[in-house]
């Protein structure tokens, strides 16, 4: 049986990004995230796809579902801001952004989004 969820995050003065996760686990992660359960591994990480995707209004991209998992906000990674990836959508997999992972900065997961 397929399950889906779908979170949002927000960079610090960015906008709502919504990714969606298919894993029954990182679904779980996720809400204990939300319920306050969970308090290391809370910022948001994954593979940028070059598309749009109708849960992910107003983004040119999304993150690939398979590949999003949860990081502390201490971790030694290449940070990016939403809005400066939006606009480098060339580098993605290249200089910017190796392989595609994004790790954005203030990317704590604060609500799940119903409806999809």
């Amino acid at each position: 049986m397929f399950v889906a969820a779908y979170f949002a995050f927000r960079q610090q003065g960015g906008r709502e990004f919504v990714f969606q996760l298919t894993c029954r686990n990182r679904i779980a992660h996720a809400r204990r995230i939300l319920a306050g359960e969970e308090r290391e591994k809370v910022n948001v990480f994954g593979r940028i796809i070059l598309s749009a995707k109708p849960y992910n209004p107003g983004w040119s991209y999304h993150l690939e579902p398979d590949s999003v998992q949860f990081f502390a906000a201490a971790t030694e990674r290449k940070i990016a801001d939403v809005l400066r990836t939006g606009g480098q959508r060339g580098e993605v997999s290249g200089i910017f952004l190796p392989g595609g992972y994004w790790f954005p900065r203030g990317s704590r997961v604060l609500r799940e989004v119903r409806g999809f």
